[in-house]
């Protein structure tokens, strides 16, 4: 407001200084409430001179320029810690986010929201600050014109509203096809989600093409929303000025024909009002293209309300340490109306190996992620030491946990940064990462390799084979010093030889760590302390290998189909 005011007196002084240069007496003739200005210069003893007037247009023009860098270097400020805290704000919520409400979760619109939303959103902040900008700018002219000529400024006014109408409807039809990009943008980011993870196979099945038409039909929708869109903002940009200078015209001309007013009383509401038009014709470009991102915001604000309704509920007792065990008493879980596990109980000793077995889809994947704490069950109690799972800080527990699946996690980076998870690079972490390497059995492979454990991985560990991945990801876990090692299909995705080397290792961690296993081939769970067999999400039998062959005539079967 500030810029438009010195830049509204500065204007001002045009008219006596015109006075003057037309060889007349420079006054305040024509500047109405604005003629204290002539006024205060000769008050002030300081003759109305060119030299004069053009000092004053000097001082009100640097000022304006000093309020302009202030205004630019504040929107600068205002957007850099905007879109900082808001990116913080969806880490920090997703960092919060429950296991449960992800797994059910759209992941092309988490994906979408995080990342091209986002670069939306910034877009559209540019477009509120134009707009709150220019409607001051509008607004300080608006004020100075009525200052000159309130009847003029009125009937302006009036003009300007009437052509609002006008482009009314191109503004919901903009909001409309915001919306509908925001929609159409989650589903390209899901389709290219799926397209990453599933490379591999769509490459060996030459279904890449076909995926590839998929993805272009999505962004056809995409574009054909954008040029509709462009085109309401074209019409809006290119038809607004002609027409608000048709409105001016037709009021100058009913100021001076009908109503009797003279040019000269007009000239500086006139000025004022161009100035004011265009700030006006900025105004209407940025709210138009804040409303092209409305859906993008509209997004935002239900993604936030939906992680924050989905936020871990963490309770308040923290876990130092592992002591004693975990029991489970009467446990059930769903998700949603699903039941996936039902009436589970028994109990998991420290430093006790236990394995779990049945058929897929009978509760065991399910089952290990209430013993990660990654859900809280629906139904019965989980204890830990004695603590129920619900009241515990979830995250020391999790800390405790080392988990490893049948497809290992290997980040495109250094073999030292996998193991150690970017810890500090240090004498003493140096150690610690060598003993987990040689613990999992893979010391003697880094030691070979041109840079050890500076040498890269590789995209998803492309530089190793399926073994040293897998025990790559081990000594990782056993880097951070865990109480609790998971295994969920750990080597079944391994050759036999690379399974047994593996298995060996494991063996030999037993009694040292709590683990828990999952596991299809029966073979790699006959020396566990305790087997559950799972089926339709309960647990049918349990008790060492041995028992339940003898006393169970499906585990006998499954062992025995599995070796013949």
């Amino acid at each position: 407001m500030g810029v438009a005011l010195m830049d509204g007196l500065g204007l001002t002084m045009f008219l006596p200084l015109l006075q003057m240069l037309d060889g007349g007496e420079g006054t305040g003739e024509g500047l109405g409430k604005l003629s204290f200005l002539v006024d205060g210069l000769e008050a002030a003893g300081i003759p109305l001179t060119i030299l004069s007037v053009l000092l004053m247009m000097v001082v009100f023009f640097g000022i304006k320029g000093v309020f302009k860098f202030v205004e630019t270097y504040y929107k600068v400020v205002v957007r850099q810690y905007f879109i900082q805290k808001l990116r913080y704000q969806n880490i920090d919520l997703i960092v919060g986010y429950s296991y449960k409400s992800f797994v059910l979760s759209d992941s092309g619109k988490i994906q979408n929201t995080l990342s091209g939303e986002m670069e939306r959103v910034v877009g559209a902040l540019s477009f509120y600050s134009n707009v709150v900008q220019a409607g001051a700018m509008v607004f300080v002219y608006t004020i100075l014109a009525l200052t000159v000529n309130i009847q003029f400024t009125l009937l302006v006014m009036v003009g300007g509203l009437l052509s609002n109408l006008l482009f009314s409807q191109l503004y919901k039809k903009t909001k409309g096809y915001s919306k509908k990009i925001t929609s159409l943008n989650h589903g390209f980011q899901g389709l290219l989600i799926q397209k990453v993870a599933f490379f591999k196979y769509l490459k060996a099945t030459g279904s890449l093409e076909t995926f590839g038409k998929k993805l272009k039909h999505k962004i056809s929708d995409i574009e054909r929303s954008v040029k509709k869109i462009g085109l309401m903002g074209a019409a809006i940009h290119g038809f607004r000025e002609p027409l608000i200078v048709i409105i001016v015209v037709g009021v100058i001309l009913i100021e001076t024909q009908l109503l009797g007013g003279s040019l000269s009383a007009i000239i500086l509401s006139l000025l004022f009002f161009y100035r004011a038009l265009t700030y006006l014709t900025s105004l209407q470009t940025s709210w138009n293209g804040l409303l092209t991102y409305h859906g993008s915001l509209e997004n935002l604000k239900e993604f936030i309300a939906e992680l924050r309704s989905g936020k871990d509920r963490q309770g308040k007792i923290k876990l130092d340490r592992f002591e004693k065990e975990m029991v489970f008493s009467n446990v059930g879980f769903s998700y949603n109306e699903t039941v996936i596990l039902n009436d589970i109980s028994f109990n998991l000793p420290k430093n006790q190996t236990l394995a779990l077995v049945g058929e897929s889809g009978s509760g065991k994947t399910s089952l290990m992620n209430l013993m990660a704490g990654l859900a809280l069950p629906d139904k019965g109690e989980i204890l830990v030491d004695g603590v129920a799972m619900r009241e515990l800080d979830r995250n020391s527990l999790q800390r405790q946990i080392g988990y490893i699946t049948q497809e290992p996690v290997i980040f495109s980076d250094t073999v030292y940064n996998n193991v150690t998870f970017w810890d500090a690079d240090t004498p003493e972490n140096r150690q610690r990462c060598q003993a987990a390497l040689e613990k999992a059995a893979v010391w003697a492979f880094v030691e070979g390799l041109p840079d050890q454990t500076n040498s890269l991985l590789g995209t998803n560990g492309i530089m190793v084979s399926g073994g040293q991945k897998q025990r790559i990801s081990i000594a990782r876990e056993l880097y951070k010093e865990v109480d609790f090692l998971l295994m969920d299909e750990a080597t079944s995705a391994l050759d036999s030889e690379t399974e047994r080397v593996i298995q060996e290792n494991i063996e030999a961690l037993k009694g040292q760590y709590t683990i828990v296993i999952i596991a299809h081939r029966l073979s790699t769970v006959k020396n566990a302390d305790h087997i559950l067999l799972l089926q339709a999400g309960r647990i049918q039998q349990a008790g060492t290998f041995q028992d339940l062959f003898e006393h169970s005539g499906s585990f006998k079967k499954m062992v025995e189909l599995q070796e013949f």
